[in-house]
């Protein structure tokens, strides 16, 4: 058998390197292309932002925009829900393309995905009973605090001193647990506070201003540069011509686009 001289083997090493490099480059936006999906997570159990309406509908501010994202991108959207506490791992497993879901940008999270732009900014809040005596956050040191598993939150309630952190699967049940007085606080996005106020299910009022503000991106695998960038060109473009600024109006009746 004849021998392939080492400069040919060399050449085809490279020729085939630089095509896998290319297709990895393009694999996360010809990946949506290709399937003419792109499939969006987020917890299903945050309204306004996303959450299931009296029709078993997902619905809500987050879901809207995934849906005019998609739109633009040329494909059709498709919603994945699950457990916040698990929604970063599934990203980065390939079990969806991104998640829109009111995810906050935090140096932790960027170490292990890529984040578009912001779509909208918001702040961390205290909640309390509507009948409680409490008169400012500080008053939390030493007291039992709910929040969402996996959230930023968390964080939040140690700076406070809290006594006992106690987390659940969505806002739905801190929001419960907080008018039923088995915590005696929750700490949670201020227009998820406003919103809860404003539908009467809830028990529950304002503690004091925001402890900090945060920026709301989508999240992406960090090898999906491309998907990001298409992204990010669509988000900004919603941005310029209102449509973000609409959205966010329809649910929340505030504009939270605008830093």
């Amino acid at each position: 058998m004849q021998r392939i001289p080492q400069i040919v083997l060399l050449v085809l090493t490279m020729f085939l390197l630089t095509g896998c490099g290319q297709d990895k480059a393009e694999d996360g936006l010809s990946r949506v292309e290709n399937a003419g999906t792109i499939s969006f997570a987020m917890s299903g159990g945050y309204p306004p932002f996303n959450f299931y309406n009296e029709s078993n509908e997902l619905v809500g501010f987050d879901v809207d925009v995934a849906r005019e994202v998609a739109s633009r991108l040329g494909v059709t959207f498709k919603p994945v829900t699950t457990e916040w506490s698990g929604i970063i791992e599934g990203l980065r497993s390939g079990v969806y393309d991104g998640i829109l879901g009111s995810m906050a940008v935090t140096p932790e999270r960027q170490k292990v995905v890529d984040f578009s732009v912001p779509y909208y900014y918001s702040g961390a809040q205290v909640l309390v009973h509507e009948d409680s005596s409490y008169g400012n956050a500080q008053e939390m040191q030493g007291k039992t605090i709910g929040l969402v598993t996996g959230t930023t939150f968390e964080e939040d309630a140690k700076k406070l001193g809290a006594g006992e952190i106690r987390l659940y699967k969505d806002d739905t049940q801190t929001l419960m647990e907080l008018g039923n007085s088995v915590v005696d606080g929750v700490i949670t996005d201020r227009v998820v506070g406003v919103n809860a106020m404003n539908s009467g299910k809830f028990s529950v009022r304002l503690l004091g201003s925001p402890l900090r503000g945060e920026a709301i991106a989508v999240a992406f695998r960090k090898e999906d540069q491309t998907l990001r960038t298409a992204v990010d060109k669509t988000l900004t473009a919603m941005h310029d011509d209102g449509t973000l600024s609409r959205f966010s109006r329809k649910w929340l009746n505030v504009d939270v686009t605008v830093k």
